[in-house]
């Protein structure tokens, strides 16, 4: 069963993409609301994938992708991000991020984004 960390500030985010990813097959192993957490949740749990949002208090999305690529070059990280977010995901690419979804989340891309990361 792939293991996922989700990652965004906000909770109703977090608990929809919870919900699209429980109901087909895959485990949420940690929820995060920052990019802090984030790094520490990854290093604890070592998930197979990661939904990390863009845009947070403390350490943002982009920053936290540095930071868990630095301690797994391997992670595997998909951005979460707003419209208009483009030059945002296109850091968080180059930062080590394998794919992003758009908010508001559609089921079937978010699976799509999650399949074809984890291979």
């Amino acid at each position: 069963m792939t293991r996922v960390l989700i990652v965004d500030d906000a909770s109703f985010m977090r608990m929809m993409i919870k919900d699209i990813l429980q109901k087909n097959g895959f485990e949420v192993v940690a929820e995060g609301s920052n990019g802090v957490e984030a790094v520490e949740l990854y290093k604890k749990e070592r998930p197979d994938i990661v939904t990390m949002d863009i845009t947070m208090p403390d350490m943002d999305g982009i920053e936290a992708v540095k930071q868990i690529r630095a301690f797994d070059p391997n992670a595997k990280i998909i951005m979460c991000s707003a419209m208009g977010q483009q030059s945002m995901v296109m850091d968080a690419i180059k930062s080590g991020a394998k794919d992003f979804i758009v908010k508001p989340f559609q089921a079937d891309r978010v699976l799509e984004a999650i399949r074809k990361v984890v291979g």
